[in-house]
């Protein structure tokens, strides 16, 4: 579905500087792993940012601790929760990287992730806007669990990750593992940085940067993702997920940025899915607002039809 050439040019002459957002809440009894990870990082051009969003457990003392002994750090306690998206931006509009990493304190940089990255960035097009990779899943011991992105033939193959323009396979399919990302400046402040009426931003950055900025797979074990009860992607999908929202929200933003009949089609394939997963769960009101938005797309079916129809059902009535 991509155009995978990229441009490839010589490398710069001066490294460049990465920003390291790391965003903290709630994560103590991973954090210092999380900050061991940066420590050491073998690519030296870091401008380094703590961000705590308000946690409630010990993690602004460790955050405090390392600052003391990284001068060069930068450490940014809100006082109140203001959610990934705006405690992400009230930094990012602070640093001077020419590089973004949005790095969540409860997973694990590998210690030549950066220098990886970059790496690609510096022999890449100025049309490309983020670099992502492979990750490896661990639990809350630490323990392998498995690879985001598994050799071909291994069983349970997620889709292929895909370079070049991309905008078509962000909005059909699920293959970027958001903590590989490495994201270029330019784009960011293209896009005025993340939505912050959305509960979320990966969805969202990837619909919006791609439709003008090229992704490019990098494929090597650049960081280990963890999974556990209370991180975001645990919470998605669930019964009372705060998330669906934001997803239709990005959904109709998509809309008005598709301009091929693939991206449409892809489109399709994108709210037919939500659609099924907000009728799985009962969202009544999101299914009927989905349905609503399929039909401004392609033409429902009738599984979409009769989806729609028995969420009516259960429609409040008018007072």
């Amino acid at each position: 579905m991509s155009d995978s050439s990229v441009t490839l040019l010589p490398s710069a002459a001066t490294p460049p500087l990465v920003t390291i957002v790391a965003l903290c809440h709630n994560h103590a009894p991973f954090l210092r792993e999380a900050l061991d990870s940066i420590l050491a990082q073998t690519y030296p051009h870091l401008d380094v940012w703590l961000v705590d969003d308000a946690s409630t457990d010990g993690s602004p003392a460790i955050l405090r601790e390392y600052a003391a002994r990284q001068p060069g750090w930068h450490l940014l306690l809100l006082p109140e929760n203001v959610g990934n998206c705006r405690a992400f931006n009230q930094a990012f509009r602070q640093t001077r990287g020419e590089f973004v990493i949005d790095f969540a304190t409860d997973d694990v940089l590998l210690p030549e992730r950066i220098a990886q990255q970059v790496q690609v960035f510096q022999a890449a097009d100025a049309s490309v806007g983020m670099v992502y990779s492979n990750a490896e899943l661990i639990d809350e011991q630490s323990q392998l669990l498995g690879l985001h992105h598994r050799p071909d033939g291994a069983g349970g193959l997620r889709p292929r990750p895909a370079s070049g323009w991309v905008l078509a396979d962000v909005l059909a399919r699920y293959f970027i593992s958001t903590p590989t990302m490495l994201m270029r400046r330019a784009c960011l402040e293209a896009l005025g940085g993340y939505d912050e009426t959305l509960a979320y931003e990966d969805f969202d950055f990837w619909v919006r940067a791609s439709r003008d900025w090229q992704f490019v797979y990098l494929d090597a074990l650049t960081t280990r993702k963890r999974k556990h009860p209370r991180s975001m992607s645990a919470k998605a999908y669930q019964a009372h997920d705060p998330y669906l929202a934001s997803t239709i929200r990005v959904c109709e933003k998509a809309l008005a940025l598709v301009r091929t009949p693939e991206e449409r089609a892809a489109l399709a394939i994108r709210v037919r899915w939500e659609l099924r997963q907000a009728a799985r769960r009962r969202r009544h009101a999101e299914v009927r607002a989905l349905y609503e938005l399929l039909r401004r797309v392609a033409r429902p079916g009738l599984p979409e039809r009769a989806l729609a129809g028995w969420s009516g059902l259960f429609a409040p009535s008018a007072s």
